[in-house]
């Protein structure tokens, strides 16, 4: 099960690159909870929708460039680094996500970093 887990999330993240919103809201399960940690989580798809949509669908781009995976169970845990650009500026944000995946869709996903990387 972790391997196909990982591979659930490995295509999420090739997916993020790719910018359609819909095609990576259908990643996750009904109900599923997206949680930046120094944010408040958003819950659902159309929040998830709303959180998303600022990145991934905007005139800026995503990528997402995973450097270790790890999974136990229906966790997985990525180490990343996120390329952000949106509104002329460009942002490299050491990411630690965690994922829980069940029935191959993403119930849960929450990525840990240091806002002050974002913001700055």
């Amino acid at each position: 099960m972790g391997d196909d887990n990982e591979k659930t999330v490995t295509a999420f993240c090739q997916a993020i690159e790719g910018g359609d919103i819909e095609e990576i809201l259908g990643f996750f399960a009904d109900g599923a909870v997206y949680h930046n940690m120094p944010m408040e989580p958003a819950v659902g798809a159309d929040a998830i929708r709303a959180l998303l949509g600022m990145f991934v669908s905007g005139p800026g781009s995503v990528g997402f460039e995973v450097l270790a995976m790890a999974s136990a169970g229906d966790v997985v845990f990525t180490e990343r680094v996120d390329r952000l650009t949106f509104g002329g500026r460009e942002v490299e944000l050491p990411v630690a996500g965690v994922f829980e995946v069940r029935d191959g869709k993403i119930t849960a996903w929450r990525d840990y970093f240091d806002m002050a990387a974002f913001t700055g």
